[in-house]
């Protein structure tokens, strides 16, 4: 792709002297890429200009941040990204849209193009990246890699202190989901392991080329220390595993398994101050690593866990 080829596909420069994409200007990209986006790889690239200012507005990344963004495509949310902050990693599985988007952003935005650093990977199997520590991870996630993504960057890059994702929205809902609710689960209690989560808003499926089936939410994370307890993550992240594998059973059943028995489950339980009776979907983060330190205090020499 020319610069001037680019330049005349950028939408009108917004408020900060951006230019960025619009519908017309994504699908001619994409032409000349002769890309047709793939399932396999959860490509559905957003069209509207107005949808990546939100996220970028949401996400409050600013000046000092050095912005790790998965999935960049063709670059509409990275465009939006770049006149804000210091620096984005952007991270991209598919070669062709690696090898053409440091080449959009030099001919639509040339002052920016020092800020823009291409990984071309997936984004599941880095756990390093080399230069400045990320403070923030800001990304329009493939759906089907969107849970697993979070943790991984989450686990694996103390410095990230605030996410912001744009998801399938069952998945957004399932993410900041509070106890007791239908959704909570599995990717609510991992992700209270590392942040505040909430819900920071829904975005309809007209925003993307192609529109996928289902509404997209906005997910929020903020990061905070995780529960004070003398298990590991690993090992509270199996005891919610465990109770979340048979959902229905009370957790003196459910973590039966996991404990080594259904008494010793039990004694996990009351030592820490959970009703055996209790579901997992009752619980908080806390009350899940309280139950996972005691059933180290409970368990005996052969027993198996």
């Amino acid at each position: 792709m020319t610069r001037e080829g680019a330049a005349d596909a950028a939408e009108p420069a917004d408020a900060a002297g951006a230019a960025l994409l619009g519908p017309s200007q994504i699908r001619e990209l994409a032409q000349r890429l002769d890309l047709r986006p793939t399932k396999q790889w959860g490509q559905n690239f957003v069209i509207d200009a107005n949808t990546v200012r939100k996220i970028v507005r949401v996400a409050g990344v600013g000046a000092d941040d050095v912005v790790v963004e998965v999935g960049p495509g063709l670059g509409s949310l990275t465009l939006a990204l770049l006149p804000v902050v210091h620096r984005v990693t952007a991270i991209e599985v598919d070669p062709r849209l690696a090898g053409a988007l440091e080449d959009t952003v030099r001919a639509l935005q040339p002052q920016n193009a020092d800020k823009l650093r291409l990984v071309a990977g997936d984004a599941l199997t880095i756990t390093k990246l080399h230069g400045p520590k990320p403070t923030a991870l800001v990304a329009n996630l493939p759906y089907n890699i969107s849970v697993p993504v979070v943790l991984s960057f989450l686990e694996h890059f103390p410095s990230i202190q605030r996410v912001l994702v744009m998801v399938q929205l069952e998945v957004a809902e399932r993410l900041a989901a509070k106890p007791g609710s239908k959704t909570y689960g599995v990717p609510s209690l991992k992700a209270a392991w590392y942040a505040d989560v909430d819900l920071a808003g829904r975005i309809g499926r007209n925003v993307f080329w192609p529109a996928p089936n289902v509404d997209s939410g906005l997910v929020s994370l903020v990061r905070r220390d995780p529960p004070r307890t003398t298990a590991s993550r690993e090992e509270v992240f199996r005891c919610i595993d465990a109770a979340f594998l048979q959902r229905r059973k009370s957790l003196r059943g459910a973590l039966a398994s996991w404990a080594g028995s259904p008494a010793l489950a039990e004694a996990a339980l009351v030592a820490a101050g959970v009703d055996p009776r209790a579901r997992g979907e009752q619980l908080d983060i806390e009350a899940f690593a309280h139950i996972a330190e005691h059933k180290r205090e409970t368990a005996v020499p052969g027993t198996i866990g």
